[in-house]
């Protein structure tokens, strides 16, 4: 069992954007998959709704709960957690102890970029990320290539103590999928397959770090 905890303290960069391509990506891949949303508005858990009678399946369990271990049947091949909004690492801890590897999402804005920075520091602090056991992975979110804002952001994170292992563009394909619930790797058009290249170096890296 693999397991992955997407990340953030700041509100609104996508979290569960990230969360629900990834199991979507691994259920279509044929692994058995369940995805854990501890955020209390229960949006990972509304997709996995739409998506339960489709055949790739994601199977969704209330990460609210103290028991959510419990839910996880022992032949998942791969969890994928939809982290607690505006939660810092210390608040985390019951998941960080767990997981293989950490994926933290940002926005191309130098708002979104500070607020994340206080969150990064807090996950430094966590034993198994300070001493190298636990991967963590930055994800530039909704980028416009063109603008001064996304060249200012990866100029930045590059320069972080953490890797940079994907940019997503921004596209309102991802709002409608979710209403659907679906992710980008549930179609083979020409079209979505442009976006699946956005999250090739994603994968990549997950298979090598987790």
């Amino acid at each position: 069992m693999r397991t992955i905890l997407v990340a953030s303290s700041k509100g609104g960069v996508g979290k569960t954007t990230v969360a629900t391509n990834l199991a979507a990506h691994y259920a279509v891949d044929g692994k058995r998959t369940v995805l854990v949303d501890a955020d209390r508005q229960g949006s990972s858990l509304h997709w996995c709704q739409k998506r339960a009678g489709m055949d790739h399946a994601v199977l969704g369990v209330d990460g609210t709960r103290r028991d959510w271990r419990n839910k996880v049947p022992d032949d998942a091949q791969r969890v994928i957690i939809d982290g607690r909004a505006g939660a810092m690492a210390d608040e985390l801890t019951s998941f960080l102890d767990a997981v293989d590897v950490v994926v933290v999402p940002i926005l191309p804005s130098t708002i979104d970029i500070e607020a994340t920075v206080p969150f990064l520091d807090s996950l430094a602090q966590h034993p198994r990320v300070r001493k190298g056991k636990l991967h963590v992975g930055l994800v530039a979110n909704r980028m416009k290539p063109w603008t001064n804002a996304s060249q200012y952001t990866l100029d930045l994170l590059k320069a972080w103590p953490y890797p940079l292992v994907a940019q997503l563009r921004d596209t309102q394909a991802y709002v409608l999928l979710a209403g659907l619930g679906k992710g980008l790797y549930d179609y083979r058009s020409e079209q979505v397959r442009s976006h699946q290249a956005d999250w090739a170096p994603l994968f990549k890296w997950l298979k090598r770090v987790a």
